[in-house]
């Protein structure tokens, strides 16, 4: 009897655990979502960390009370609109998310995910795994979705999951890869390249690129005033044909 009363307790606080997750930490543990931070409640609590963000998010009051798990009037919305509120919940934590990790907490949050490539590695050959940063080409939604940046070779890539695919690249902005680079080095904590390489066969020199070659040689590319003068040589065009009785006339 003592031993079900035991177990009955350990089962209660195990549901009271999952029900207390807070919800910034359920959203990061999501799949898909592993390449988010979870920003501290103190910076969502300033309203000068959000200023303008009201305006670009439906349903913004219940949205932030959903975030930081606060009591809401949600109960009182309809099924559609709550589904909304949740949604606009996940949109504005991207939002707030591009900014938080532009700070001194953020930026030491993501360089913990990027010492163990956290965020992906880059898919380049040369670079050898690389660890990558998530970059967004615009600063605005739905203009295009998140890619990684590779401090290695200084490009960018699609992420390998479909998950990552669908997220919002406003989510990371178009500042923070590179500011991070630059404060990495800035503050003594090492060069961004080099972090999560592997071994490999191939040569991982900065800098080194794949030459084309058959049977062992390198494939030889034209010079480009040769390309050029190719391109720009003009077609002949065969002289207009005429009809020799055409210029016989009628006596």
């Amino acid at each position: 009897m003592d031993a079900d009363d035991d177990s009955s307790d350990v089962d209660t606080r195990d549901e009271d655990d999952e029900e207390e997750i807070p919800w910034i930490s359920w959203f990061c543990s999501l799949k898909g979502n592993e390449m988010f931070v979870e920003i501290d409640e103190d910076y969502i609590q300033d309203e000068f960390n959000l200023t303008g963000l009201a305006a670009m998010v439906p349903f913004y009051s219940h949205a932030i009370d959903l975030i930081l798990d606060l009591e809401s009037t949600s109960q009182d919305l309809t099924d559609d609109q709550q589904q909304m509120v949740e949604a606009a919940a996940e949109t504005l934590y991207g939002l707030i998310h591009a900014r938080f990790i532009l700070t001194q907490r953020g930026m030491k949050l993501a360089e913990e995910k990027f010492r163990v490539a956290g965020f992906g590695r880059c898919p380049r050959v040369f670079c050898a795994g690389q660890a990558t940063l998530p970059v967004g080409q615009s600063d605005l939604l739905r203009e295009s979705s998140v890619k990684l940046f590779c401090p290695r070779c200084e490009d960018c890539y699609y992420p390998r999951s479909s998950r990552h695919k669908s997220l919002d690249g406003a989510f990371w902005g178009t500042t923070f890869a590179h500011l991070f680079v630059m404060m990495m080095a800035a503050e003594g904590g090492g060069t961004a390249v080099g972090i999560g390489t592997r071994a490999t066969s191939h040569s991982t020199a900065l800098g080194a690129k794949y030459v084309p070659r058959i049977f062992g040689f390198r494939v030889r590319k034209p010079p480009p005033e040769e390309v050029a003068t190719t391109t720009a040589t003009p077609i002949k065009v065969p002289p207009k044909h005429t009809d020799p009785l055409s210029s016989i006339t009628d006596k």
